[in-house]
């Protein structure tokens, strides 16, 4: 299925297509150059609804002056094809399922990970498993430690953490999918902000408001949390630094400005940058 594009002036339509990776039925947007010098590979932070970054996707390619081809690839288990089973993905599934997108579509180009929130976490342990493949990452407003100064997240904890408070939120979310679109769209405008694109607030009504994709969100953040309790690998970024880039933003809970500045205590050289100063 081809997205029409927003700009007259592009040259590629971004295509989006389904694609079987260990079974499992994913999402795939992506935009191919003729010939490219490498292919963006880019992770979506949860829930992995990939089509909320079409915009960027279209954005990114036409920066790139079509030299690389670009790959955003959704989380697993969430298009309909995957409901019927059931499955809810851990964080360390969706690493390894995004390791197996790449063996799968058989890559030749160099490639340039690219993740947002957890997805640069994710980014970041496929750099480890892809040292030859792999030539870059880039962190977008990484989440990669707990933020215990949040009182969002302290919130979140309590729900993810909470078998009785997560059925209550996942029945509650659901629900809303009885309601009109248009009402669903003003529930998104006010809770995400006019700022959002078109694409952005009809990708957010049409897949959150899903039972099993919102099962999918909060399984996936309890193991999220779990594992980002943990001490982050610095060891790890500091042989790594030529490789590795960071965005930070001034007002993320998800990737706190006192995580920026342990990055930058931690990792030495590390490239990191904070966006909104």
């Amino acid at each position: 299925m081809d997205f029409t594009d927003l700009d007259s002036n592009a040259t590629k339509c971004v295509n989006l297509r389904l694609c079987s990776v260990s079974g499992c039925m994913t999402e795939i947007l992506e935009i191919r150059a003729d010939r490219p010098s490498f292919h963006v590979v880019f992770v979506p932070g949860n829930p992995g609804v990939i089509t909320f970054y079409k915009e960027f996707v279209e954005s990114l390619f036409k920066s790139l002056g079509g030299m690389a081809s670009v790959s955003a690839v959704g989380a697993s288990g969430h298009t309909e094809k995957n409901w019927e089973h059931g499955k809810l993905y851990s964080l360390q599934e969706q690493i390894d399922h995004k390791i197996e997108f790449i063996k799968v579509q058989n890559i030749e180009a160099p490639l340039v990970l690219v993740g947002h929130s957890i997805g640069s976490y994710i980014a970041l342990e496929m750099l480890r498993r892809l040292p030859e493949k792999a030539m870059y990452c880039i962190g977008l407003y990484p989440f990669l430690a707990l933020n215990l100064q949040s009182k969002k997240q302290a919130v979140i904890v309590k729900v993810i953490m909470s078998r009785v408070l997560s059925t209550m939120v996942t029945l509650f979310v659901a629900s809303l999918s009885l309601l009109p679109r248009q009402v669903l769209r003003l529930i998104s405008e006010l809770s995400n902000g006019k700022s959002w694109s078109n694409t952005a607030h009809e990708a957010c009504c049409s897949h959150l408001p899903q039972y099993h994709t919102i099962r999918n969100v909060l399984y996936m953040a309890r193991t999220e949390f779990i594992k980002l309790s943990e001490t982050p690998d610095w060891e790890f970024m500091r042989e790594n630094q030529e490789k590795i880039s960071f965005l930070y933003g001034i007002d993320d809970h998800w990737g706190p400005l006192q995580m920026f500045e342990e990055v930058e205590s931690n990792s030495l050289f590390l490239k990191s940058c904070i966006s909104g100063l």
